[in-house]
């Protein structure tokens, strides 16, 4: 009985031995890994993280804009900057001369401008007493109606819609003061950091290069010669054509006696080079309509000249000056504005040839090409003798 009751004690204890075990296992088993907590840690930390530095960028994606623009805006004086330091002239002096001569400028543009403006809208504001009893009477002579300028004019300042358009305008000039006040602030904020990019563009050199091995500086380096090249050609060569744009048309318009013949040859000139894509027929546009409306003939004569002088400045005059500055396909140049455009707005479209400019001369400066030999290569090539003068002399001598 005591070797029984032995045996099944140690049976027993056998038995209880695997039970232990399967339980600690089960505990083991659903018991939560110790790397999941920190894992868990760490995701909620990358994520908050990812929506701070979010949240970040988008307050501050208008200053770095502004600072894209500024950077730019250096690149294309630097070359006036640099010229006068080379002659003794200290860089914050010459950065401040080139800015006023910008500013000058802009200043005479706006001035030419404002005066076309202002007679335009001081004589539409003197015609329209005028221009109502004319439209009176085609609208009782086509639709046989009794209306007089009199009634017309109680019917309008007594209407409601008058009183809530008046009331909505009133409302809207806070928020017109603010963007103007905005536009202002970001002008200015713009030209600091264009003047203290120019100003002190050998020590940014310097500052990046600082903590970059001697390879990467050299490189570095280059990027920022090709791009002050670039942009500052891009620059030049668009002012010289643009001079040379207003000059051909003010001549045009003084042989038409179409009236405010200078502000309108500034005006083409620099929108149809400093405006991308749309500049050539927003240019054309106003000196057609002021020239319709003193003889349409005129406008006709405007239209065939902007068409004549965009084919000569396409064709002869830009490749000869941007050849050795700018220098890209057009096609490439349209792409690159468009790509801007849809990346930045009108501040990509403005940027999109210089920097497409830089990229290209950057890449060209280190891609090896070599000579294409294959007769393949260079399309069908005309036969001898097959060109269109040999077969009018063939024809001449059979005659």
């Amino acid at each position: 009985m005591s070797a029984n009751a032995g045996n099944t004690g140690k049976d027993g204890g056998d038995a209880e031995e695997p039970s232990e075990k399967a339980s600690e296992a089960t505990v083991a088993g659903g018991r939560m890994p110790t790397w999941l907590p920190r894992a868990m840690v760490l995701a909620l930390a990358l994520l908050g993280a990812f929506q701070l530095a979010n949240w970040a960028f988008h307050q501050v994606i208008g200053l770095l804009v502004n600072i894209l623009i500024a950077f730019f805006g250096a690149l294309a004086i630097e070359p006036a900057v640099d010229w006068m330091a080379a002659r003794g002239v200290r860089r914050g002096i010459a950065t401040g001369l080139v800015f006023l001569g910008v500013l000058a400028a802009g200043g005479l543009f706006v001035v030419l401008l404002g005066s076309l403006l202002v007679d335009q809208v001081t004589m539409i504001g003197r015609n329209l007493p005028n221009y109502v009893d004319d439209v009176v009477v085609w609208l009782n002579q086509t639709f046989g109606t009794d209306l007089s300028v009199g009634k017309l004019q109680d019917n309008v300042l007594h209407s409601d819609w008058l009183r809530t358009y008046v009331q909505r305008q009133a409302s809207n000039v806070w928020g017109l003061s603010g963007a103007v006040l905005g536009g202002v602030f970001q002008a200015l904020t713009i030209a600091l950091f264009s003047f203290y990019f120019a100003a002190d563009g050998p020590r940014l050199r310097r500052t990046l290069c600082s903590v970059l091995p001697p390879a990467r500086q050299a490189e570095v380096l280059r990027a920022w010669e090709i791009a002050v090249a670039k942009t500052g050609g891009y620059l030049y060569s668009r002012a010289l054509m643009a001079l040379i744009s207003a000059v051909a048309h003010y001549v045009l318009l003084q042989v038409l006696t179409v009236p405010y013949a200078p502000a309108l040859a500034v005006w083409v000139g620099v929108i149809s080079q400093f405006v991308p894509t749309v500049g050539t027929y927003l240019a054309g546009a106003l000196p057609m309509l002021i020239a319709f409306t003193e003889d349409p003939w005129d406008a006709v004569w405007v239209l065939g000249f902007v068409v004549i002088y965009q084919q000569f400045e396409n064709y002869v005059l830009q490749p000869r000056i941007t050849a050795k500055t700018v220098d890209i396909h057009p096609a490439v140049a349209f792409g690159s504005v468009v790509a801007g455009t849809a990346l930045l707005g009108a501040v990509g479209a403005l940027v999109a040839i210089p920097a497409t400019a830089t990229l290209q001369g950057f890449l060209g400066a280190y891609v090896k090409r070599y000579d294409v030999t294959d007769p393949r290569a260079h399309g069908p090539q005309p036969r001898r003798g097959a060109s269109l003068v040999a077969s009018i002399r063939r024809w001449a001598r059979r005659g």
